[in-house]
């Protein structure tokens, strides 16, 4: 190996366009094919030795940055994190998921449906800060998962985050398409190309896939102009929330109100897993920290703040929303401008659909952005090829990162409804949190080579139990919902297996700028609801989880896995080299 000055120069003179194995397939498994089946044939113990294995801190942060051969650069505020979060948030969830569960799910409750996924939202929020603080990595929930959960872990998440990044964004672009013909004044499908394929894919959107094409191509040219852009949207934005809520209130009838749980509390629940998706986005501003000026400071304002006046605007919108019209005749598609045009203001219509539009725009953009550092960390990891972790010398942003996933959401974005992508989306953004929040568990009470082995066994089994007493919560609600007798059992069991970690396991990490309150009990409860909230969606959303969760199992162990193992040992070789050279240097000093 050269030395970093050599390594740079190298780089310098390297094109970022290049198109060479190398680039996609450097790692020693993949040479030749004989190497190749030599790693098939210890998968084994290759998987055993990632499942075990733990990134740290420093490895996060300045070895797997070099990847990139570029830095991106450090221009945002917490001023722009605030507007990142409007803009990465607001958007189809409340236009039009809001009109879609009150009238199928939850009816006038749906407000409290709001209430529910904004506090379970806020909970990830939290585990999400202390991370984003003390790691300020582009790689979000991937990088602290690999320092506390290890690869394995890591990749599955790293598979729900690239799932979630694309199917989010293909929901957000469909919604784009119907609030753009209420523009116009037409039906809400008929700009769509009607097919005969199976139902749910059978309506081909053009007009999504040009909305994402040029959302892509603002975020590849820079951070820093995405940022200023996303103001002025999201400002718009935020004057026509104002509007909505107090014209909304301002011709409300409170008849419209009764019944207030027509489906009942299981409807309640059920809409909050699917209006979950209305609070997604806020985790793309911790995978802005790398391009953040002070993140310490900035990414509590920015996260903590954003998300607060969220949750609180959500619920309002929502209540005026069906205070002005019966759930029963609410729009599916475009709710509120039909809600307006129901009560008499119909030019109303027109400013709603296009601040929805605005809206929607943004989390696009911001999308765009964000899970564009996601991708660009898990090719760091060499989890996907390391072609997409390259960062270009002019921009500062990861252009192949966000081609990449560009070009997969247009794909799912012209062919899947939003329906079908919404509850996919629910149940992958569920997962991820739960994970966050057993991952900062497990950094408050564990650290390597100092915490004894006796309290690794203890913290393990109290998780696990905390997690099994979890999904039984949630199924006994989902079987039984009118009974009592399994809650006897699971809640006890999470709130004893809750208090035994605070009062038999002392906290091995304190944080040092801000960390999440009342830990143990916060994250726990986190775990809890993320599970219950997952529980309450249909069986066709588990069984789409399930097939994408295997596709990316058989991706793993064919390419992720000896990928990855192969880094690995190159760090460790680096690293022992380095140590012999630096005792080598010492021995020779006079």
């Amino acid at each position: 190996m050269g030395s970093v000055g050599e390594r740079r120069e190298e780089v310098q003179q390297r094109s970022y366009w290049r198109w060479s194995k190398q680039d996609f397939l450097p790692e020693e498994s993949f040479q030749s094919w004989d190497n190749y089946l030599h790693a098939l044939s210890q998968t084994g113990l290759r998987f055993k030795d990632r499942l075990v294995s733990r990134s740290d801190d420093a490895v996060e942060i300045d070895v797997l940055r070099k990847q990139s051969e570029n830095d991106m650069k450090r221009c945002l505020t917490w001023w722009d994190l605030t507007w990142f979060g409007f803009g990465a948030v607001i958007g189809a969830g409340i236009f039009v998921l809001t009109g879609q569960e009150a009238n199928k799910d939850a009816g006038p409750a749906i407000v409290l449906s709001y209430v529910a996924s904004g506090l379970s939202a806020m909970l990830s929020v939290f585990c999400y800060t202390e991370f984003a603080i003390e790691i300020p990595v582009a790689g979000g929930s991937f990088a602290y998962l690999r320092i506390e959960l290890g690869d394995f872990a890591a990749f599955i998440t790293a598979g729900n985050i690239l799932l979630e990044s694309i199917v989010g964004s293909a929901a957000v672009a469909r919604s784009w398409t119907s609030y753009f013909t209420t523009l116009l004044n037409r039906k809400s499908n008929s700009l769509v190309i009607h097919t005969n394929l199976k139902e749910g894919y059978n309506l081909l959107d053009p007009i999504a896939v040009g909305v994402l094409a040029i959302s892509a191509t603002i975020a590849m040219i820079s951070a820093r102009k995405t940022s200023q852009l996303n103001w002025i949207a999201s400002a718009v934005n935020t004057i026509v929330i104002l509007f909505v809520i107090i014209a909304g209130f301002a011709h409300a009838n409170t008849s419209n109100l009764t019944p207030f749980v027509p489906f009942g509390a299981a409807g309640v629940f059920r809409a909050a897993a699917i209006v979950y998706f209305a609070y997604g986005g806020f985790d793309n501003i911790a995978t802005m920290a790398e391009e953040t000026k002070n993140p310490s400071r900035d990414i509590p304002i920015g996260l903590l703040g954003s998300m607060s006046i969220i949750t609180v605007i959500y619920c309002l919108m929502a209540l005026s929303l069906t205070m002005m019209q019966k759930y029963t005749n609410i729009d599916q598609y475009a709710p509120y401008p039909i809600a307006f045009q129901s009560v008499g203001l119909k030019w109303a219509k027109y400013v709603v659909a296009l601040g929805a539009l605005k809206g929607m725009t943004t989390v696009l953009l911001v999308g765009a952005l964000g899970q564009a550092r996601y991708t660009t960390h898990i090719a760091r990891a060499h989890m996907i090829p390391p072609w997409f972790a390259l960062v270009h010398p002019k921009t500062g942003t990861p252009i192949n990162a966000t081609l990449l996933l560009a070009i997969a959401t247009a794909v799912l974005a012209f062919f899947s409804s939003l329906d079908i992508l919404s509850t996919l989306l629910s149940v992958s953004t569920l997962f991820i949190f739960m994970m966050m929040a057993v991952a900062l568990l497990v950094r408050r009470y564990y650290v390597r080579e100092m915490t004894p082995r006796v309290h690794l066994v203890k913290l393990v089994i109290f998780l696990l139990i905390i997690i099994a007493s979890s999904m039984g919560t949630s199924a006994y609600w989902g079987l039984r919902p009118g009974g009592w007798v399994g809650y006897v059992i699971t809640i006890p069991l999470w709130f004893l297996a809750t208090l035994a970690i605070q009062l038999f396991l002392p906290q091995q990490r304190t944080p040092k700028v801000w960390g999440v309150p009342l830990v143990p009990w916060l994250p726990s409860l986190s775990i809890a609801t993320n599970i219950f909230l997952m529980g309450s969606l249909g069986q066709d959303a588990f069984i789409r989880f399930a097939i994408c969760t295997l596709v990316m199992l058989v991706y793993y162990f064919l390419f992720g896995l000896h990928a990855t193992y192969d880094m690995a040992q190159q760090q460790k070789a680096e690293t022992l080299k380095n140590r012999n050279d630096q005792g080598t240097m010492e021995s020779a000093r006079p």
